[in-house]
């Protein structure tokens, strides 16, 4: 099993979500034979925001003799089977970082394609687990417009199974964290155990 770990919290190692994100990489450990995991921390080596020249250089294929940053993280998630991704909440959307890095790999004709029965996504045969770590409380209300949206980009890329690890309240006082991450580490548990069935 290739891993490719996306951090995406603004406090590095320490946020909630990039906690959550290597306790999942620690189960999937225990219950999986891991090759390569790949830890990409995104708060700490920023990604650009695309531009006109970026967006255009996208239709352009991979080069493997000077890649281009796009490049270099397309193919890293290319050859992941598992990728997990560290959400935090910000204002009830995805951290800025991680919406340009979603944007460096949306490549058309390389991770997705237009088809005369409308998108396809070429990242097959890949699990996500996102580990969404939120001040308040969300999941399964109108105000989580954060799951959908992930769940949306990953399934027009093409990732058919996907879960989400939640760990809220994280705002609520000691108490609060300490029983949202123990009930998390239960829910790893569990989609660990489904991904051995795949």
């Amino acid at each position: 099993m290739n891993i490719l770990q996306i951090n995406t919290g603004i406090h590095g190692r320490s946020s909630k979500s990039s906690i959550l994100a290597d306790k999942i990489l620690n189960e999937l450990g225990e219950s999986h034979s891991i090759e390569n995991h790949l830890v990409r921390d995104i708060s700490l080596a920023s990604i650009p925001h695309i531009d006109a020249d970026s967006f255009k250089s996208f239709a352009d294929p991979i080069c493997e003799e000077k890649p281009t940053l796009s490049d270099v993280l397309v193919k890293e998630v290319m050859n992941s089977d598992v990728l997990v991704l560290g959400v935090p909440m910000y204002n009830l959307g995805i951290p800025s970082t991680l919406k340009a890095w979603i944007d460096h790999i949306a490549r058309p004709r390389i991770t997705f394609r237009y088809t005369e029965n409308g998108v396809e996504g070429l990242l097959k045969n890949k699990t996500a687990i996102i580990a969404a770590a939120r001040g308040g409380v969300y999941q399964g209300t109108d105000k989580d417009v954060q799951s959908i949206y992930v769940k949306q980009v990953l399934n027009f890329l093409g990732f058919e199974n996907i879960y989400f690890v939640y760990a809220e309240g994280m705002a609520f006082g000691e108490e609060q964290v300490n029983k949202s991450m123990a009930s998390a580490e239960q829910e790893i548990k569990r989609v660990s155990a489904l991904i051995s069935n795949h």
